[in-house]
């Protein structure tokens, strides 16, 4: 067998022993021989691989080899996506017409009568205000599987952020015209059952959503306060104004110390905030001379972290100094008109927003030299409370079509800084239809809890004449936006477009938008993130990126078609463990929007098993096997956590879904049409073929040293033997992800997306995978799982359907790697260490795997750590490794996680991209280089080494 990488068996020697104590490199060679043809020889017995393969060929008839093309796969995604989206946009552009038609019939009314109109708040239930209870109304609420919440079909519900005047004349109007859209809300879902939620959010700050809903429970918002305000969420950002280049311009004078600088600071962060990643920014300050406020020399994307870099960097501005508005306005001006062809920009709105407590000067020969033709919008803001002359400010904002604002008080910085949206909107208005181009946004998390959606906006417009000269007949367009239509698309509802079950564990899809953030993705899991927060990830973090993916991602972003097949590093989906693998991408755009979407595939997915059982009776007898009360014969079973029929829904509880399929499978045939037959008849066949395997393992004595034998397959079978050991693998911490939460039971048996068996798939050998180490349950680990991918050939075509494995127990095997080192010194003094005993005195004997994980230890310390990175219970030991090349660092980040008390390092010490020098170079002994080494499942590397890098040097020479 060829091998290539697996476990370290490090040996560390207490610098008060003399190194001539230390066993020889021929005695630690013996014990790696004998180690490697005990391992080897149990795990190929036990697992029964081989047995596997000829029972796959045994059932050759029952299924037929399929080929996964690849451009068709993603045509056919994009096709059905395209599709969906599309229907969206009819739906939206109803809304958007009828709310027009209904403003402009709208007739203004200053008091409203008890009865003139009836609303629900949607904060009605989360607080005791009852002032305006009498235009309330309170919907009956029934429970609704699609929306994850209390929903009413027959009412709308209102949002009005807390900071604006519920009774104002101007909210009552809104509420007013706005109920009537109940009726083309309602029209939209009956000729479309499956829309989520549809809302209009206004420039007022009042948002409509159906169907109505109860708010967010104060309980579970930071501090307790409602701070949501439709005009700061993405898709009302992205809808209301056009992209934009924006110059953030801050006097940082002497005159602005105090209050006034920290109001500054603060408004300057909240008009971060009314920015997307359509848009660019920077911020420069002033006072004597100008500089920048970060480390940017040009405006940047408007993304996450690049506002994360700015808002940090307002915070250390320093007044001090007197004022020069010319300096800082000249910088201000060559950050926006400086062109080059290697930075981008957003080429439409190009804005300056000024914020000061005063000028005594116009600065105008600037504006003449840059912006004569007033291509460039000044804003001005005049903040806090002061004597100072205004009028220079107001001067600048009006000649440079732009608006003067005052904030004295903090109160009025989250409305006045949001204000200039508005004016942006205005020639969107004028251009009419030629601006109302449905628009989807990014990911992000769903305010009401339905999880990461996308959102197609439009923009609605006031349609309504005015009459701005009583001596002209003729009345002019309005030039207002009335604010944003909205319906959401969950991510499931889009990753249901994509079916993977052909793909196998490591195939998958994903798409990106313009720019470069991914909308599906295996490692997009933001299950933890809270709805302020964006779920901006980059295809190339969400991937370990090298060249090729950087010109795939380029290609994806002009909507381009292609594919590539290449060597690339893949991170397990906890971020654990770096291989190498080979993989092909395939990519094309989708019509109609500007998202890309491509398929990944490994080599071995490049071909699937499809089903072909025919015949009713072996339908019956493979179902049967499922059985429950036949877990003691075929062993304890789990299928996968899928919709096999519509009318068939997933459980959280393994036996309970299991009893329901059986009785369902009972009824109807696998070809019921509400099923989809080749994912029941592919159950049904690994189902047949791995209760033949079992079968074989009870007539087998298992070995002491294992605990417990499986098989898991593509198709959804698990299968657990004996089935005494069932229990223990449903709250199994080998297919967890979480890894302080990793004693919770598990409720999805989905062990084909689990770690180990997507990384048996990568690698032609067996892996050993400890349990996740967990910082806050220090107990002793009982086993270690061992497995390994069954290699399929039918007919030339490699496959991989299914992984083999055994849990190995920890005592037994440590107490096998004890009595394989006890050996009889040849120099008879008692005084040579030539053993690894437990706790002993002077040795300590480790087992590593190939991501530097404790696996097994002779000191009992060391044993309640197994699964722990071997950098956090010895670093200057793992430094010695990497410093012999014997471990790489490679590092990662997961730019979705949220900050925990505790934290493990996301280093995992994956093998190099070049040679690897094995002991066998740096012993430089035949032995390693012959025929008879290494048959340890990857590969067993020994080393021999010390406690600082210097002795190590020593010890290798040795």
């Amino acid at each position: 067998m060829d091998v290539d990488k697996i476990l370290f068996l490090l040996l560390s020697l207490f610098t008060s022993v003399s190194t001539s104590q230390f066993p020889s490199s021929i005695t630690v060679q013996e014990w790696v021989q004998q180690m490697q043809t005990d391992l080897v020889s149990l795990i190929e017995a036990e697992s029964g691989a081989q047995d596997l393969i000829k029972i796959f060929h045994y059932y050759r008839k029952h299924f037929t080899v399929e080929h996964n093309n690849a451009q068709e796969l993603v045509k056919s995604a994009a096709s059905n996506i395209q599709k969906l989206l599309l229907s969206r946009s009819r739906a939206l552009k109803n809304l958007a017409t009828a709310a027009e038609e209904l403003q402009m019939k709208h007739q203004w009314q200053d008091e409203f009568e008890e009865g003139d109109m009836l609303y629900y708040n949607a904060k009605d239930d989360n607080e005791s205000d009852t002032v305006f209870s009498k235009h309330r109304l309170k919907p009956d609420f029934k429970e609704d599987s699609a929306f994850k919440r209390m929903v009413s079909f027959n009412h709308t519900a209102v949002h009005i952020p807390t900071d604006i005047y519920e009774g104002s004349s101007l909210i009552l109007n809104e509420l007013n015209w706005t109920e009537a859209l109940m009726d083309v809300f309602k029209k939209n879902r009956e000729e479309d059952p499956s829309l989520l939620w549809q809302a209009f959010g206004s420039t007022t700050g009042l948002a409509r959503y159906y169907p109505a809903s109860p708010w967010r429970d104060k309980e579970k918002v930071p501090n307790k306060i409602d701070l949501y305000d439709v005009r700061r969420r993405p898709w009302y950002i992205q809808g209301a104004s056009s992209p934009k280049d924006m110059l953030i311009l801050v006097d940082a004078s002497g005159s602005v110390s105090g209050m006034t600088m920290r109001l500054i600071r603060t408004s300057v962060t909240e008009m971060l905030e009314t920015l997307s990643d359509d848009d660019y920014v920077n911020i420069v300050t002033f006072n004597e001379d100008a500089k920048k406020a970060a480390c940017f020399d040009h405006l940047v994307q408007a993304n996450a972290r690049n506002k994360k870099i700015l808002k940090d960097a307002v915070q250390n501005i320093n007044a001090k100094g007197i004022t020069n508005f010319k300096d800082g306005f000249d910088m201000a001006f060559q950050q926006l008109l400086f062109v080059n062809i290697n930075v981008s920009r957003a080429n439409c709105n190009k804005i300056i927003m000024l914020f000061t407590d005063g000028a005594e000067e116009r600065a105008s020969e600037i504006f003449e030299k840059y912006n004569p033709d007033k291509r460039v919008r000044i804003f001005t803001f005049s903040v806090g409370q002061h004597n100072y002359d205004k009028a220079p400010i107001q001067w600048m904002a009006c000649t440079n079509k732009g608006y003067y604002y005052e904030i004295p008080s903090i109160g009025a910085i989250r409305i006045n800084t949001q204000e200039y949206l508005d004016v942006l909107g205005r020639p969107m208005v004028k251009a009419n239809e030629k601006a109302k181009q449905v628009q989807w946004t990014n990911v992000y998390m769903d305010a009401l809890e339905l999880g990461p959606v996308i959102t197609g906006t439009l923009p609605v417009f006031n349609t309504t004449k005015t009459k701005v000269d009583k001596s002209k007949a003729k009345n002019q367009q309005n030039q207002a936006i009335l604010g944003v239509m909205a319906i959401d698309v969950s991510l499931d509802d889009i990753k249901k477009l994509t079916p993977h079950f052909s793909l196998g564990p490591n195939g998958y899809y994903f798409a990106i938008d313009p720019n470069g953030y991914v909308l599906l993705h295996p490692n997009l899991k933001p299950e933890k993130k809270s709805f302020q927060e964006p779920l901006t990830l980059d295809f190339l973090d969400a991937e370990i990126e090298d060249e090729i993916k950087v010109d795939i991602r380029r290609n994806m972003i002009d909507g381009e078609t292609g594919n590539h097949t290449f060597t690339t590093f893949v991170k397990s989906h906890n971020e654990r463990y770096i291989d190498r693998a080979v993989r092909t991408y395939t990519w094309g755009h989708i019509r109609g929007t500007n998202y890309s979407l491509a398929l990944v595939l490994p080599k071995y997915s490049l071909h699937y098993l499809h089903a072909a059982i025919g015949d009713t009776i072996t339908q019956a007898k493979f179902s049967e096997t499922l059985q429950v009360e036949k877990f003691d014969e075929y062993g304890f079973t789990f299928i996968a956590k899928r919709e096999y029929c519509t009318d068939l829904k997933p459980s959280d509880n393994n036996t309970d879904f299991l009893i329901n399929f059986n009785k369902y499978i009972d009824r109807n045939t696998p070809n019921h049409p509400l099923c989809n037959s080749a994912l029941v008849n592919k159950l049904l066949l690994d189902a047949g073929i791995t209760s033949e395997l079992v079968k074989k393992w009870s007539k087998q004595i298992m070995n002491n040293g294992v605990s417990a034998r499986f098989v898991a397959t593509d198709g959804g079978i698990t299968r657990v033997y004996p089935s005494s050991a069932g229990p223990d693998w449903s709250e199994s911490i080998y297919n967890t992800n979480d890894i302080y939460d990793v004693y919770e039971v598990r409720k999805s048996y989905n062990t084909h997306e689990s770690n180990f068996y997507q990384r048996s798939l990568d690698n032609e050998l067996y892996i050993f995978t400890p349990p996740v180490y967990n910082f806050n349950y220090n107990a002793t680990v009982d086993s270690i799982l061992v497995s390994k991918a069954v290699d399929l050939d039918i007919d030339g075509v490699k496959l991989k359907p299914a992984v083999v494995g055994v849990t190995l127990d920890v005592e037994f095997w440590l107490e096998r790697l004890m009595n394989t080192t006890v050996k009889i010194n040849p120099s008879g003094s008692k005084d040579d260490i030539c053993s690894c005993q437990r706790n002993d005195e002077f040795v300590d004997c480790v087992l590593l795997d190939d991501g530097g994980f404790l696996i097994m230890a002779n000191r009992d310390d060391y044993v309640r750590q197994i699964g722990q990175f071997f950098g956090m219970i010895d670093p200057s030991m793992m430094m010695s490794l990497i410093n012999s090349s014997l471990f790489s660092v490679r590092k990662t980040y997961d730019y979705l996680s949220m900050c925990e008390v505790h934290k493990e390092s996301k280093s995992a010490a994956g093998l190099r991209s070049v040679y690897v020098p094995t002991i066998a170079d740096i012993l430089q002994l035949g032995w390693w280089t012959s025929s008879a080494a290494w048959s340890i499942m990857q590969q067993l590397l020994v080393t021999v080494t010390f406690p600082s890098f210097s002795e190590a040097v020593f010890g290798v020479n040795q």
